[in-house]
């Protein structure tokens, strides 16, 4: 019988950013927002990497599952630093996705436990996220990490077509 292993490391590789973008595209369609994804892999890959990457990208592998000792990966965590004028500095954590046929293993919590780490070492005053107010399974899992959920404060988006837009003052 094999002993699961779950391992969480930096992305390094042009497969890492590719499996974590499939992980980006399930997610999109688990939140029926598929058509909302605009970004392609060869940007994605671009803003992670490079002398100033726009965002820290770890991936979790999984290994030992069905008799197959090559690990998989299995989620991502995306995450960057941000600054609050009321906190100071703080990492938002943009999105941690764990593969359906992974859940239930502990690999969330390990990539939570990631960026908490990483935060730590940036001596942050607070990780900030947000989570779809009907996705009852994140909820759960945020409540048992006892995280503060926030539903008086309302997220605001301006999306590309209305950035760009001319101005009419």
């Amino acid at each position: 019988m094999s002993t699961t292993h779950i391992t969480v490391r930096v992305a390094q590789t042009p497969a890492d950013y590719a499996a974590a973008f499939a992980l980006v595209n399930e997610l999109a369609a688990y939140e029926k927002a598929a058509h909302e994804v605009t970004l392609t892999l060869e940007q994605f890959i671009a803003d992670g990497q490079g002398s100033h990457p726009l965002y820290q990208l770890r991936v979790a592998e999984i290994s030992g599952l069905d008799n197959n000792p090559e690990p998989q990966i299995a989620g991502m965590a995306l995450f960057y630093p941000m600054y609050s004028t009321w906190k100071g500095k703080i990492v938002y954590l943009d999105d941690v996705v764990v593969q359906e046929k992974y859940r239930r293993y502990g690999i969330g919590q390990h990539l939570m436990n990631t960026v908490l780490d990483y935060a730590r070492t940036q001596n942050a005053a607070q990780v900030r996220w947000h989570v779809l107010d009907w996705n009852t399974p994140a909820i759960r899992f945020y409540e048992k990490m006892q995280v503060r959920l926030e539903p008086e404060w309302i997220t605001c988006k301006m999306d590309k077509e209305l950035l760009f837009a001319p101005k009419n003052n």
